[in-house]
């Protein structure tokens, strides 16, 4: 009989378990208490009777993940390979702000949406991760790190949208007051804009940030970077955003990669900041992290800051995301595309 995966188990699932194994409800709390501090090995919980870790041992599994390689910035960024159960690899980012630590996580193992920028994408998918993986990245990176973290956002490996049940399971037990105790409103979803699951998120009624990986603001632009934009359309995505703003009086934010001579013109700025105002959205101008297999480079300082004065100039909301990592390849998938290609 396969054994069940505990530590993605919501927690009335797990105290319906436990009933069902004879045991009281309270016994759910204690083990979601062991399991946020990483522990792996049911002996290891100390306050649970013989008889249920011998229960415990027959039905249900733990991994814990390895660490493949670990880097530390300058800055003071940590990036992590981690190695799963079933020999595949995954990355998750550290990064230190002023106003806490955020986590910086992975919710696939590759990704199927081909974005021209993006190391993630090279090879394309291999599988979706669970909830307890995506889980293990913040306990391990916390736990290993010795920082605290506040902040989570799922910006690695994968596009979350495409996840969609276990990426939504992970945002309870990141939240449960018994586990890691996250705030929703301190977890950003970011997506290529998987306009489908828009709706169902905002039903669901959490208050997380939705941030859109916008990175261009015409179709002609977008669907030559973005595969996913040709069967929807900027348009289309920002209604769906405007929905989502008006369902959940949350603002989305859009991330925007700076590529020289690509997204980085007058005419893409002025309409950008067009789109942004009708969405009321903040938008993040990023300088491309470059990627060796892809022939795509960032724009010039003097181009960026042209390009964030006439979004300025309209009244929009922009900030310059500051480059962090950038001497541990912290830009999503990189680490893991040079572990494959050192094992071929």
């Amino acid at each position: 009989m396969m054994k069940k995966d505990i530590l993605s188990m919501y927690p009335e699932e797990l105290r319906d378990e436990l009933t069902e194994l004879g045991h009281p409800g309270f016994r759910a709390d204690q083990i979601t208490h062991w399991l946020s501090k990483g522990i792996r090995s049911f002996e290891q919980m100390r306050n649970l009777p013989r008889e249920l870790i011998s229960a415990l041992n027959d039905g249900y599994h733990l991994y814990e993940p390895k660490i493949l390689e670990k880097k530390i910035s300058t800055d003071g960024t940590v990036k992590y390979l981690w190695e799963l159960c079933d020999g595949n690899a995954v990355e998750t980012v550290i990064m230190r702000y002023r106003y806490g630590n955020t986590v910086c996580v992975s919710s696939q193992v590759g990704c199927r949406q081909g974005c021209a920028f993006c190391a993630s994408t090279i090879g394309g998918l291999v599988r979706d991760l669970k909830a307890s993986e995506i889980l293990d990245e913040v306990v391990f990176s916390q736990l290993d790190s010795g920082l605290k973290i506040s902040n989570i956002v799922m910006m690695g490996i994968g596009e979350p949208l495409d996840n969609f049940d276990n990426v939504v399971r992970f945002l309870r037990l990141a939240n449960d007051p018994k586990g890691l105790n996250i705030g929703m409103r301190h977890i950003t979803i970011s997506t290529c804009g998987i306009i489908e699951r828009f709706d169902e998120l905002a039903a669901l009624g959490y208050p997380v940030t939705l941030s859109l990986s916008l990175h261009a603001p015409d179709d002609e632009t977008r669907s030559k970077i973005m595969p996913s934009n040709r069967s929807r359309g900027v348009d289309r995505i920002m209604d769906a955003c405007s929905r989502y703003c008006d369902a959940t009086g949350r603002r989305i934010s859009f991330e925007y990669a700076m590529i020289k001579n690509v997204n980085d013109s007058d005419e893409q700025a002025f309409l950008l900041a067009e789109k942004a105002r009708k969405t009321h959205s903040h938008v993040n101008l990023i300088p491309l992290n470059y990627v060796s297999e892809r022939d795509l480079h960032p724009s010039d300082p003097a181009v960026i800051n042209r390009f964030r004065e006439i979004l300025v100039s309209k009244g929009i909301n922009v900030t310059v995301r500051r480059k962090l990592g950038n001497d541990v390849d912290a830009s999503c998938g990189q680490l893991r595309r040079r572990h494959i290609s050192a094992e071929h």
